[in-house]
């Protein structure tokens, strides 16, 4: 599943990059879904610094899932690279529980845009329950897209919804 999302934030390029990349903790409570975000690892790299930030998501789990999918599952590692230079960041999410099952990978880009700034989210997201540990074979075929959705729409939106959160907590800031 292909994901796209641009957005336009009234703020400078130089003020939402750098606090996309280094304040997201703090942009956590502006996301309805998201309980906290963790930093797990920050390394200076060569083009710019290297995040692993794990995410703790508040979704509740849909009963057909709920045999599966147990709370303390929700969550999932951002591992980012980014590149100051060019003003975008390479990422790939890991759920570590499906982590066979789930592979999720792609890029931001921030682009001065007159006063504000775009930004470009563009990625890849596949399901492959089959790979889920604890999914019963038998049932897979049968829960498979009950269980996809729900990755689906745990993952998906957070992505779509970042943009928004970062311009409102730019806007409380002042």
């Amino acid at each position: 599943m292909k994901i796209h999302s641009e957005s336009r934030l009234r703020h400078p390029l130089a003020t939402v990059y750098a606090t996309y990349r280094d304040r997201m903790p703090e942009i956590a409570a502006y996301m309805p879904d998201i309980d906290r975000i963790e930093v797990r690892s920050r390394a200076q790299g060569p083009k710019g610094p290297r995040l692993i930030n794990v995410w703790h998501a508040k979704n509740n789990i849909p009963k057909v899932a709920q045999g599966i999918v147990k709370p303390e599952w929700l969550y999932w590692e951002d591992h980012a690279e980014w590149d100051d230079q060019n003003t975008w960041v390479d990422w790939t999410l890991i759920v570590p529980t499906f982590r066979e099952g789930v592979k999720c990978s792609g890029r931001n880009q921030f682009i001065a845009d007159g006063a504000g700034t775009r930004v470009l989210l563009t990625g890849d997201l596949q399901i492959a329950i089959r790979d889920v540990p604890g999914v019963p074979k038998l049932l897979a075929g049968r829960i498979a897209p009950k269980v996809e959705e729900f990755i689906v729409k745990l993952v998906t939106p957070n992505l779509e919804r970042v943009n928004g959160s970062l311009g409102a907590f730019l806007d409380a800031q002042g």
